[in-house]
């Protein structure tokens, strides 16, 4: 399903889940996850703890299509404290991570995840 938030993005984004391993870089913690959307410009990811926004970040991304995993600075832009209601009291923070040096293949790469699943939404 293609991801229908904030209009004024650069990018457009696709609901796509892969795994990602984000370390923030004065190295105090590192998280793997599942993104919950990605574009060309960054990625969505649910994180049980909030990072500051302009938080500097490396990111690891493993794409499901098997090929070597994408890796990229990134900088926390936006975080929004949501909770589970199956669990009382526990927190998550989605959280918006722009990549900031990835490289221009990288980039077509993933343009073209995010180009085949709007296609395959709009059953073009």
């Amino acid at each position: 399903m293609v991801w229908n938030g904030m209009d004024r993005r650069k990018f457009p984004r696709a609901n796509y889940k892969c795994f990602v391993t984000i370390r923030r870089k004065d190295g105090i913690q590192t998280f793997t996850t599942q993104t919950e959307n990605i574009g060309a410009g960054g990625i969505c990811v649910i994180l049980p703890e909030r990072l500051d926004i302009f938080s500097n970040t490396d990111l690891i991304i493993t794409l499901i299509d098997g090929g070597p995993p994408l890796k990229s600075a990134g900088s926390v832009v936006w975080t929004v404290k949501s909770s589970d209601p199956k669990k009382a009291k526990v927190n998550y923070y989605d959280t918006g991570i722009e990549f900031v040096d990835l490289t221009k293949q990288q980039a077509e790469l993933i343009e073209k995840i995010v180009k085949d699943l709007i296609a395959l939404e709009n059953g073009k």
